[in-house]
């Protein structure tokens, strides 16, 4: 406590810079919240979505760099409902439906928005779409395979080995 008294000013511009910090973070917004509150919390979401019902999602994404994608749900009355981090291991087989056609580009887009990466490989007809994410602290990959017509066909994780490359030797 003391040193917090000792530092005076410089002391209460970091623990403001601090505090702002956390205001901006969405998985800390409450249910109830308004529309126009949360943005004057989280400044301009990188995407905006409808959803069914007359809902709207706002997408804040870290990406291409990050390893976050969070989506505030909204009702038809602007009001938070939901409040999610995406990019999470522990959610992928519940949120990605591949090859039933019912998940497609669109909704890949509305969970995790734009992927940091789109590739192509010999053995799939269509592109691969990445994006980091972390496990337990541990770099991950996350690649969705997404046919010619849009349709979501498959998934699958893997380390992340980007930043073992750049590591000194």
């Amino acid at each position: 406590m003391t040193l917090c008294f000792r530092t005076g000013a410089a002391g209460l511009l970091v623990t403001a810079a601090l505090l702002a910090a956390c205001a901006g973070e969405p998985t800390r917004l409450a249910t109830g919240t308004s529309r126009e509150d949360a943005l004057r919390q989280l400044g301009t979401p990188t995407a905006t979505y409808a959803l069914p019902g007359g809902g709207e999602r706002l997408q804040y994404s870290r990406a291409p760099a990050g390893f976050e994608v969070n989506n505030v749900d909204l009702d038809a009355g602007g009001r938070v409902v939901a409040v999610r981090q995406e990019l999470d291991e522990r959610l992928f087989d519940r949120t990605i439906q591949p090859g039933v056609g019912t998940w497609r580009t669109d909704d890949v887009l509305r969970t995790y928005g734009r992927p940091f990466e789109i590739t192509q490989v010999g053995s799939f007809d269509g592109n691969i779409w990445t994006w980091r994410y972390k496990w337990q602290n541990t770099p991950r990959l996350l690649y969705i395979y997404i046919d010619p017509n849009g349709v979501v066909q498959r998934y699958h994780t893997g380390d992340d080995l980007m930043l073992e490359l750049l590591a000194p030797l």
